[in-house]
């Protein structure tokens, strides 16, 4: 199998599924309870924080554990438009967030809040002008993505966080698509509340964190203990937590070597899908993206059938969002970005990680060259015969 889907999630790394063994058979107690055993847990679990922190480049105190992206975003949404309901109740946004993002602000909205959602250049990028025309003097917070899920374009978070700033905003960042793939450190991004996961990074899947800017005002949005600083309760996953710091510590240990060697592998398939292959379009192509993602869109072709023709042959690729499989509307993200509802069925994400090989590639391209020769001569015939 060539799994090039590491956009949707990633293989838990030995040495990271080593880690956490322990936590699972010896050392399984609950890090509230008072006793050595607990000790032992939350012992455990405070390094596991202090790792990350220091991986990422903020106070352990900052950081707050969850379950998932999709809670760290509904937190800092909810979080922060309930702390700071009273100051205001206008939240902006962009038009190509996660759904974890932009369900939360529909769901906001029914609450009372009101929402702008800021479009995005031909290339996925957020409008910076329109993000600052749209700022008012209700708004409480902004939150636009670091890297987008799809394409893998970079947005310029820094001077957008730089510009709510000014206006005395809050600015939140998804950064799961970004975390151990850039080598940035938190402060650089100038946001107040960032979200990364730990199954984007070859950790396991029900660890993820939010990082909360000292003094940053938020509300919990769950009731039960007092866990996480007071802001999320319940019982933390001690083993899920000490594979997200293991998780963390590999990744930045050679972040700048395997982006470099990801983007080297990126471009050649982008090379060799465009020389081989007619009518593709590389979606982002000339913005700043993540090293690892391809978005590319074939004319007069469905991309659902692609990823099955490639499966067919081993190969996994997806259309998209994991977490928008199944939806019969076309991309959310490629519409914002100006493709016709049938160019954006017609795409595929390809992103690659540590385990891609140039062989994996080329055996891609050629798959690729196949299977939409194949799928175009199906639908002529099709069309035809009507």
């Amino acid at each position: 199998m060539i799994y090039l889907d590491h956009n949707a999630t990633t293989p838990v790394d030995r040495r990271v599924f080593e880690a956490m063994v322990p936590f699972f058979q010896e050392r399984w107690g609950n890090p509230s309870s008072p006793y050595r055993f607990g000790n032992q847990a939350r012992a455990a679990v405070e390094l596991a924080r202090k790792r990350i922190a220091d991986g990422f480049g903020c106070k352990p105190t900052e950081l707050v554990f969850c379950s998932s992206g999709t809670e760290s975003d509904n937190l800092a949404l909810r979080g922060v438009a309930r702390a700071l309901r009273s100051k205001g109740n206008h939240i902006v946004t962009s038009a190509i967030e996660h759904h974890a993002v932009l369900h939360t602000c529909k769901a906001l909205e029914g609450e009372g809040f009101q929402v702008t959602y800021v479009p995005v250049t031909s290339d996925g990028v957020v409008d910076v002008e329109s993000l600052a025309g749209s700022l008012r003097n209700d708004t409480v917070l902004v939150s636009v993505m670091h890297a987008n899920n799809e394409t893998g374009v970079v947005q310029p978070v820094e001077e957008l966080a730089a510009l709510a700033h000014r206006r005395g905003v809050l600015f939140h960042t998804d950064a799961v698509q970004s975390a151990g793939k850039l080598p940035r450190r938190l402060a650089d991004l100038g946001a107040d509340l960032v979200t990364f996961s730990a199954h984007k990074l070859y950790g396991p899947k029900g660890a993820a964190a939010l990082y909360v800017r000292e003094g940053t005002p938020l509300a919990s949005v769950t009731t039960g203990g007092a866990q996480e600083h007071g802001i999320r309760a319940g019982t933390e996953n001690v083993a899920g937590i000490v594979g997200f710091a293991e998780a963390v510590a590999l990744a930045f240990e050679k972040v700048e070597s395997e982006g470099g060697r990801l983007r080297a592998l990126r471009d050649r398939l982008e090379r060799g899908v465009t020389s081989a292959v007619r009518g593709v379009r590389i979606n982002g192509a000339t913005a700043l993206r993540v090293p690892n993602t391809s978005s590319l869109s074939f004319e007069d072709i469905d991309g659902e059938s692609i990823v099955l023709g490639l499966d067919v042959q081993g190969i996994c690729v997806s259309t998209g969002s994991a977490c928008s499989t199944g939806e019969p509307e076309p991309s959310h993200v490629l519409r914002a970005m100006g493709l016709s509802p049938r160019d954006a069925q017609g795409t595929i994400r390809v992103s690659l990680g540590h385990e891609t090989r140039e062989e994996h590639i080329d055996t891609t391209v050629r798959a690729l060259k196949e299977t939409v020769a194949r799928l175009r001569k199906i639908s002529s015939v099709r069309g035809a015969a009507e």
